[in-house]
């Protein structure tokens, strides 16, 4: 069965690949309410861990503070079926996206179950695979906030390895602001420029 992209020339071909990137970076680009959601969310949690640890008498306590995940887990899954019924074409590339950070998801909640038995010190290996999938996104749709934020969680994954446990929760919290927040506010202000 013939498509009406069987026969493109090379510059046609070129301008479908451009419009389907333009497309798909429109498309993650209102999904910069993921990074930001999430970036806060996650930093919260580990500022929040750091500050239990340091300065209160109840360090076992601090793990439920990554409660918080739970809305947000709940906000995300509202937010995208609302997105997809107010979304008209997605491409490719949005579809390959999709199922990056749902792989990463996936590759990291059982260090967040089992983290426990790691003494809740999770963050050197949780910033490896975050970082691949914000690389992999920034990659996607051409952002390179988005691949330096990549970038970033792979030094913040490394150098979490040669610090502290308590250094480790404060290098996740920055990391997180520079890998997601800082990205994602730039994000939704190309969006907010381009509507």
């Amino acid at each position: 069965m013939k498509t009406k992209h069987d026969n493109l020339n090379p510059q046609e071909s070129l301008e479908l690949i451009k419009s389907m990137i333009n497309q798909a970076k429109g498309n993650i680009g209102r999904s910069s309410f993921y990074f930001l959601l999430w970036g806060w969310v996650i930093a919260l949690c580990n500022f929040g861990m750091y500050v239990i640890f340091k300065f209160t008498s109840f360090p076992h306590n601090a793990p439920y503070i990554w409660l918080l995940v739970v809305p947000a887990w709940i906000i995300t899954l509202i937010h995208a079926n609302k997105q997809q019924k107010q979304r008209g074409a997605t491409t490719h590339l949005d579809e390959i996206n999709k199922w990056l950070w749902i792989t990463m998801a996936i590759s990291i909640l059982p260090v967040w179950f089992f983290g426990a038995k790691l003494n809740w010190m999770i963050n050197a290996i949780v910033m490896m695979p975050i970082g691949s999938a914000t690389f992999l996104s920034g990659i996607i749709i051409r952002f390179r906030p988005l691949i330096l934020g990549g970038i970033t969680f792979w030094f913040a994954g490394i150098a979490c390895y040669l610090v502290t446990p308590s250094e480790q929760i404060l290098i996740g919290g920055l990391a997180v602001m520079l890998g997601y927040l800082i990205p994602g506010y730039m994000l939704k202000n190309q969006r907010e420029k381009n509507v």
